[in-house]
């Protein structure tokens, strides 16, 4: 294993002038115990030739894990540089198909056509056609080819012998029939302490957890995380089996996914990247930003009906701040937990007066706490029980709304398949805003009158 390296603009700087005076010798010196990993980071430092003239120093091994290794975009104009045949000898041979097939679908079709014209292996180029054809969010465009099958009417000396041909590196063997439908796993450790002469039939266990390869990539992943599996068989309408998902894949998926709703919840309606174009962030960001305006605006408005009770205490004006930070942040709370218990599937819209009730008496205990605190300050520093009065109701009030309007709507997008994390952020806190400012305004009304 290659020893932990820390990026430094030394290290760099001497990479470059090496690869300046076309030092082969030098850079591999600097570079032969990097990790791919490493040798991936340092590219964001070098400009393309730079990059090129250092990756056709490794040996394709490295190269391979180089390419999986770096972002997305800086891969793709990498491999605009690289000759098809370069593309394929480097690294295509090194690589597992659902890699080769997830950085092929990131080309162009012309592009994708050259490097597999240049794959020798016609079953290797057959796979990776294969997995290009499936959508990528699904277990069929995460599963990699590269597993070992025998068959159940086998017997142990054919199947160690099958084995040995298929040389692949995992700790279960899958079992199919004569139809290549599957039957369950059998461990390499019973294989080999059997007798020669043993069915598989009779050793293999049948209960075995699979997926469809048109299953979501994000119900993989909750599957594996589940059961702790860490290889997840994928088979086809029929139950043939078509391929294996590993947890290196699903630990992508997961890490996307939490990416994915970050951004939802900070109001980008986009799947973006830092390297995208300003036109690109920019339009990802102005949906939500926009609705923000109106919800402005609209508090705005309701500011203006509701103006004669400012006329007659302006005090009232004050405390619009807190009423506001209150029933977004508590909405935002409410909201956040439904939604993280929607992704780990520990609640759904079944269980929604479950959770709703439960809310409420949270809500409830946060209402008495903060609307006794906000008593207790007016009563000290206010001059009027009107005011008093007001807050600290209007508080109790708009948290509790707060509070289940945030448990309740992840929900409702969630049984008409929206994502809920559209809920979160903007949405919650900019629709708080507008209520709460009605009820707060409401409450004075009747408050006012009812005391003049």
């Amino acid at each position: 294993m290659a020893a932990k390296f820390e990026l430094n603009r030394d290290f760099i700087d001497s990479l470059k002038e090496a690869v300046s005076n076309n030092n082969e010798v030098e850079v591999h010196n600097l570079i032969k115990d990097l990790h791919a990993a490493d040798i991936a980071e340092l590219y964001a430092g070098l400009t393309i030739e730079e990059a090129k003239f250092i990756y056709l120093l490794l040996d394709a091994e490295v190269a391979s894990d180089v390419l999986i290794e770096l972002e997305e975009d800086d891969r793709e104009q990498f491999l605009a540089v690289l000759p098809g045949d370069v593309i394929a000898r480097q690294f295509i041979d090194e690589m597992d198909s659902d890699d080769a097939a997830d950085i092929l679908g990131e080309l162009s079709d012309d592009k994708k056509e050259e490097i597999l014209q240049h794959i020798d292996d016609l079953e290797q180029a057959g796979e990776i056609v294969d997995l290009l054809g499936y959508d990528e969010d699904s277990a069929g465009g995460l599963m990699a080819k590269e597993l070992i099958k025998v068959n159940e009417n086998w017997d142990v000396e054919t199947c160690i012998r099958e084995i040995r041909k298929q040389a692949e590196e995992v700790d279960d063997v899958y079992v199919v029939d004569d139809n290549d439908i599957l039957r369950g796993t059998v461990s390499l450790k019973r294989i080999m302490i059997a007798r020669s002469n043993a069915k598989i039939k009779n050793l293999f266990k049948p209960d075995i957890i699979s997926v469809k390869t048109d299953t979501s990539s994000e119900e993989v992943a909750n599957i594996m995380e589940k059961y702790d599996i860490v290889a997840l068989p994928v088979i086809d309408s029929i139950g043939r089996l078509t391929g294996r998902i590993t947890i290196d894949d699903v630990v992508d998926v997961i890490r996307e996914e939490a990416e994915k709703d970050y951004q939802m919840i900070s109001g980008i309606t986009e799947d973006v990247e830092p390297s995208d174009t300003v036109f690109i962030l920019t339009r990802a960001r102005i949906p939500w930003l926009f609705i923000g305006l109106i919800g402005g605006i609209l508090g705005a408005r309701i500011i203006g009906i509701y103006e004669a009770e400012i006329k007659i205490d302006p005090k009232l004006a004050l405390f619009i701040p807190l009423i506001a930070a209150m029933g977004g942040n508590v909405g935002v709370q409410s909201s956040s937990i439904v939604v993280q218990g929607l992704a780990n599937k520990s609640i759904n819209f079944d269980t929604t007066w479950k959770k709703l009730l439960k809310e409420v008496s949270i809500a409830l205990i946060i209402s008495v706490t903060f609307s006794s605190l906000i008593l207790l300050y007016n009563l000290i520093f206010s001059s009027t029980i009107e005011l008093t009065l007001t807050v600290c109701l209007s508080l109790f009030s708009v948290i509790m709304f707060a509070s289940v309007f945030g448990t309740f709507i992840p929900l409702i997008l969630d049984r008409f398949k929206i994502d809920p994390a559209v809920a979160t952020g903007p949405f919650i806190t900019t629709t708080n805003d507008v209520l709460g400012l009605f009820i707060y305004f409401g409450i004075s009304r009747l408050l006012y009158g009812f005391f003049s």
